[in-house]
């Protein structure tokens, strides 16, 4: 019998076993926007990698061709293109739902192996595109979707693959550190430190994503699919903008010996079922935490396993070069495996019983009132009828009595109590804003 061409022989030879045979694989930038930009840098800059890059698409791609990109790449705004092509890694760092979903899919049923930086797909999608990355016999890799240049994914699906995860917490979202941060060293307004975060590129033009606790949800949900492998969707995780927090806050978090930052955490109870609790709010942070001495534009992610107990993975978890040297990485998990499927594929994730923000902790609650006699005395008696024990009373002087602004902390409780108590507090005359209720942190 006649040998079979070479190309034939090839097209039943997963790409990572190509790899091993001497040819490097071949890559399509599906995107080439401030991420793509940075990943064809450090594709075309080591001509020693196992990767050679052979197309870039994107729309209108006349005005996005650059000179350093190599003559024998392929430019290319026809989708089609590059699913059709014998790119054996499809690199995806367009954005979005869609088309990228589609496009993603698409790549996968071609044979091709996919690497995306795309949290909101992942959040809204992973598991269905993990089962289908399986089904084809090929690997989808997130590493890029989380946490920009921290390793958070590949050091929990395969660092900790030995542990029992229980508990994921951190910062999550550059923007609103870089604004929390800003707000703490300055005294700064939040409005004012949002604008020099967009004119130093770190805040978008609408930063609604960022400061609602959007983005930081999208990441959180990926992260307690890959590590708590628990199913959940955005929409079930409660998250709470950070633009109520105001200037006198960080002065009362100081006397508190504390800060305040956007933490994101889940946490798994298997005590009685499967029970998933989350959320995404600023929160005081204890300065002794190393959550609270997280600076600027950084992510840090804390966890915890019943085993190794915390483990802290820090570093700057946006922008092109950063998210580049992810997806990159994951290129290379990719040359490294076997054609066996992904030890990962979203099918060990279970489905909780429950998922809810309603943790049991101490909480900050900052009012601003019309100052008259009594105040303090009707507040208490509202906590008192919920049960709920005041810790502290705190009121710096010097601020006028027309708005008059006070804290109290109070020992811990759940937040859904708290938020009925709230209500009926909100309804009292004497409020000038809304007070801000902000949990405590306490591991």
């Amino acid at each position: 019998m006649a040998p079979r061409p070479e190309s034939k022989v090839a097209e039943q030879i997963a790409p990572e076993q190509r790899a091993s045979a001497g040819r490097k694989l071949k890559i399509a930038l599906v995107g080439f926007g401030t991420v793509g930009r940075s990943v064809a840098k450090l594709l075309s800059q080591n001509p020693h990698s196992p990767f050679v890059l052979t197309h870039i698409y994107n729309r209108n791609v006349a005005r996005k061709k650059v000179d350093w990109i190599p003559a024998q790449v392929r430019w290319t705004d026809k989708i089609e293109d590059v699913l059709a092509s014998d790119a054996d890694i499809f690199v995806e760092v367009v954005g979005g739902l869609e088309p990228a979903g589609e496009w993603v899919s698409k790549a996968l049923r071609a044979g091709k192996s996919v690497v995306t930086a795309n949290k909101l797909l992942i959040a809204e999608r992973g598991p269905e595109l993990l089962r289908l990355a399986r089904q084809t016999g090929r690997q989808l890799q997130i590493g890029a979707s989380v946490a920009g240049g921290i390793p958070a994914i590949l050091a929990i699906q395969e660092g900790l693959a030995g542990d029992r995860l229980y508990r994921i917490a951190g910062i999550l979202n550059g923007t609103c550190n870089y604004i929390l941060t800003k707000m703490e060293a300055t005294g700064a307004g939040f409005d004012s430190a949002l604008k020099e975060a967009q004119e130093l590129g770190f805040a978008e033009a609408d930063p609604t994503s960022d400061v609602e606790g959007y983005d930081a949800r999208a990441k959180l949900v990926i992260l307690t699919q890959a590590g708590l492998r628990v199913n959940v969707r955005s929409e079930q995780i409660p998250c709470a903008p950070i633009s109520p927090v105001e200037a006198v806050d960080f002065g009362y978090a100081r006397e508190l010996n504390c800060t305040i930052r956007q933490i994101s955490i889940a946490q798994k109870n298997t005590a009685n079922g499967l029970r998933l609790l989350a959320a995404v709010r600023p929160t005081l942070v204890p300065l002794a935490s190393l959550i609270a001495h997280v600076q600027r534009n950084q992510n840090l992610v804390i966890a915890s396993g019943e085993f190794a107990g915390p483990i802290v993975l820090s570093g700057f978890g946006a922008g092109g070069d950063p998210t580049a040297v992810a997806i990159v990485s994951d290129l290379y998990v990719i040359a490294r495996q076997s054609n066996a499927a992904p030890a990962d594929t979203g099918e060990l994730a279970e489905d909780p019983q429950s998922v809810s923000g309603d943790f049991v902790v101490p909480h900050y609650v900052r009012f601003i009132v019309r100052d008259r006699p009594g105040i303090v005395a009707e507040v208490a008696a509202v906590f008192a009828r919920f049960g709920i024990s005041i810790d502290a009373l705190l009121q710096k002087p010097g601020y006028p009595h027309s708005a008059l602004p006070f804290i109290m902390t109070l020992e811990a409780c759940s937040s859904s109590l708290l938020d009925r108590a709230l209500e009926e507090i909100g309804r009292l005359d004497f409020h000038v804003e809304r007070p801000l209720c902000l949990p405590i942190l306490t591991q």
